[in-house]
């Protein structure tokens, strides 16, 4: 078996475990995390609203997050996934840190946790663009990033129709070569929604006396490790995709 091979099984095993049906503790935490947010008042969540945009648009249409890391175009496959693994090492221990150290301050700096591992996680998804050889300096390589940071954490309905998107990203990107229509037709509400509620139970976790650094290290530890299953397995699918189309 050659090394896309064994890509291809890897990519269809992670689809088949994204739609599998929830656990007990997903079931759970969803139910706490409903019952959370109709205690939270109107304000906070409007906060919370602005946050997600203000972060994502600086993503989106700034140049905050373009890494200086150079784009690897000459990689294959197997050598961009070795890169990318060593990449992820150094995110998810800065996120591991982040976590500790703000679940331990208590609900204050757990607040503000909230917004500097989303910045975390774009800067770490901005780099591994770039390890896959995709310049962040397109407009259409920052929509996918934010394509495949909703997938991550949305409900099944979303993330099937997001995960459709990806797979047929060489034909979507062409609608998307500019921001001119993006930013008035994006749902800021629905993406922080369904952002929240896939990590409300374990950063509420956090907040909670005694044991938040351990509860924030683990919850930046295994929302981080979801987004890499995702992310990479995106980025798998478009340089298998790409390759091919040079190679044919």
């Amino acid at each position: 078996m050659n090394y896309e091979h064994k890509v291809q099984r890897e990519i269809a095993d992670w689809e088949q475990k994204m739609f599998k049906p929830p656990g007990w503790l997903e079931k759970t935490s969803k139910t706490i995390g409903t019952r959370i947010n109709h205690l939270i008042p109107p304000k906070v969540h409007r906060v919370i609203t602005t946050t997600i945009r203000s972060i994502v648009r600086t993503a989106l249409f700034g140049a905050e997050y373009t890494p200086s890391r150079r784009v690897n175009h000459t990689l294959v496959l197997e050598s961009a996934d070795q890169e990318a693994k060593e990449l992820f090492a150094l995110y998810q221990k800065i996120a591991v840190a982040e976590g500790a150290g703000t679940g331990a301050g208590g609900l204050v700096l757990s607040m503000a946790d909230f917004p500097a591992l989303i910045a975390i996680k774009m800067k770490y998804l901005f780099e591994l663009a770039h390890v896959y050889g995709y310049d962040t300096k397109h407009f259409s390589e920052r929509l996918f990033i934010l394509k495949v940071f909703q997938m991550t954490f949305s409900g099944p309905e979303t993330r099937a129709r997001l995960l459709d998107t990806i797979k047929h990203w060489h034909i979507e990107k062409e609608k998307w070569l500019t921001d001119a229509e993006y930013n008035r037709n994006m749902d800021w509400e629905t993406f922080q929604i369904e952002y929240r509620d896939a990590i409300d139970f374990r950063k509420i976790l956090q907040m909670v006396p005694g044991i938040g650094a351990i509860a924030g290290a683990w919850a930046n530890y295994t929302i981080l490790e979801e987004l890499r299953e995702s992310a990479t397995n995106a980025y798998r699918l478009r340089r298998l995709h790409d390759d091919f189309e040079i190679m044919g």
